[in-house]
């Protein structure tokens, strides 16, 4: 069994005081939150004799530019995969009314929202965010991967600035078309050689493609997947948008489906200005919901053969893409009992983040970043 690489633990400043804009916030609803020594990241089950903060929930702290609008500037929309069936407008499922924009399919081709960083002439890393997420949650990888890879993250269909068409409408949310789509990207952000880094529920996905595609990869990096027999039930969280009828009422809503969702999995919770990022698309459309509806439930029923066919494959004598497992020791969805275990005996080699959880990239992201740098190096 191959032992885990040594990672240094991180070290914290000193706590700076929390304060308020004085500006007039909106009506919203506030909740304790321990604040850290490092003044980044709000950690829930920190001791309050460290000093005590405030998170706000719901509502936007002023006009202007947000920081949604910003990351949005920084990226650009990519054509891939080609929209299946001509079925007209798409309509609101319970009541027949046609939908906006945001719910409807592109004219052939969908279009996917990536932000790069790095020159397009170094090696190129492909960064895929897990469920639910955004690409936004590799902000804090991207500068750190720039200065020796092209780095490049998306947002899944369904999620971010990605399309969101309405299911059976050109796109269905399952497991197989987001395999398949992911080849279609690949082939238009990285038709030669590359890496790829995916975090969480997606990882089955990757690993599929990868299967089929060893000749283009140089490395596989892991973040949290689901991998062991215990990980093939869905988390409450995830599990309750996939609910009759009880689902399409919680996937509509913006904190629920957003930021609520992915603090769940770990010992964080975000600052609001980046929590309004990933509430956002819940904010402007009810697209993102049905998407997140349609996903939850593709996953509650296909997850066990993704994960079954995903350990089949790296067990495989025919698996010879180099394949590194980084893991965020925090993770509250997934258990790490088994996973050392499994990877261990395959003899491929596992890096622990002891103060990152299921979304290790979100907690804990320049830490990922030097790490995925240094096993790229190899």
């Amino acid at each position: 069994m191959a032992p885990p690489l040594a990672v240094a633990a991180p070290t914290f400043r000193t706590a700076l005081p929390c304060r308020l804009r004085p500006r007039k916030l909106p009506s919203c609803s506030w909740r304790r939150a321990a604040l850290p020594k490092d003044e980044d990241y709000y950690l829930i089950d920190a001791e309050e004799s460290i000093g005590d903060g405030f998170s706000f929930s719901g509502g936007k702290y002023g006009e202007g530019p947000s920081k949604s609008d910003e990351w949005f500037a920084q990226g650009k929309m990519v054509n891939a995969y080609a929209v299946y069936g001509d079925k007209g407008k798409a309509k609101d499922p319970f009541f027949g009314l046609t939908m906006g924009s945001g719910s409807q399919p592109s004219n052939d081709v969908f279009r996917w929202f990536c932000v790069e960083a790095g020159s397009s002439s170094n090696p190129k890393v492909l960064l895929i965010h897990g469920l639910p997420s955004q690409a936004y949650s590799y902000r804090n990888v991207l500068p750190v991967l720039s200065d020796k890879y092209h780095a490049i993250a998306f947002d899944w269909l369904g999620f971010g600035f990605s399309d969101k068409p309405q299911p059976k409408y050109g796109f269905d949310y399952t497991l197989a078309e987001y395999t398949a789509s992911l080849e279609s990207l690949v082939n238009a952000v990285a038709p030669d050689k590359l890496s790829i880094v995916v975090q969480g529920y997606f990882a089955p996905v990757a690993v599929k493609y990868a299967s089929e595609h060893q000749d283009k990869l140089n490395h596989l990096v892991l973040v949290n997947p689901p991998i062991t027999d215990k990980h093939v039930i869905l988390p409450s969280p995830l599990a309750s948008f996939s609910n009759f009828l009880l689902g399409e009422i919680f996937s509509q809503d913006p904190l629920r489906a957003s930021d609520k969702v992915l603090t769940s999995c770990g010992p964080y919770m975000m600052k609001e200005e980046d929590a309004m990022v990933y509430r956002r698309p819940y904010l402007v459309s009810g697209s993102s919901g049905f998407a997140l509806n349609a996903i939850s439930k593709a996953m509650k029923k296909d997850l066990k053969a993704y994960i079954e066919s995903m350990r089949t494959i790296l067990g495989s004598d025919s698996w010879k893409t180099k394949t590194t497992i980084c893991w965020g020791m925090r993770d509250r969805w997934l258990s790490y009992d088994g996973v050392e275990e499994f990877f261990g005996g395959l003899n491929q080699k596992i890096v622990e983040l002891p103060m990152a959880g299921h979304h290790a990239q979100e907690d804990r992201g320049e830490e990922l970043g030097n790490i995925i740098k240094s096993i790229l190096s190899r």
